[in-house]
């Protein structure tokens, strides 16, 4: 049985910091087809929609679409902050490979 995804508190912290739900927004991470490895990942702030995933801590939303859940089944959101910039990421093991934007996936 695949499990949601999961948020790690380091990624709720960051939509703390940006002061998302206090616009009533969320972080929707979603699925589409293109990129240069068949699909990717769409990250942005968001309203929550009736039919999403909601996934919430220290007051944060992070939301799925039902079409990008089977996608991001078993997944970790987190955020990263690196030499070469700050973004909020996904480690999914569901991806067979991945480009080296890190947005860009294959199964």
């Amino acid at each position: 049985m695949n499990l949601p995804p999961k948020v790690t508190p380091r990624a709720f912290e960051r939509l703390a910091e940006i002061g998302a739900a206090s616009e009533g927004k969320a972080l929707r991470v979603a699925v589409e087809g293109g990129g240069c490895s068949g699909f990717q990942y769409d990250i942005a702030l968001d309203e929550p929609k009736s039919d999403d995933l909601v996934l919430e801590g220290s007051g944060e939303k992070v939301v799925v679409d039902s079409v990008s859940l089977p996608f991001l089944a078993d997944a970790t959101i987190d955020f990263s902050e690196e030499l070469i910039g700050a973004r909020f990421v996904i480690e999914n093991p569901n991806a067979t490979s991945s480009c080296g934007c890190g947005t860009s996936f294959s199964l």
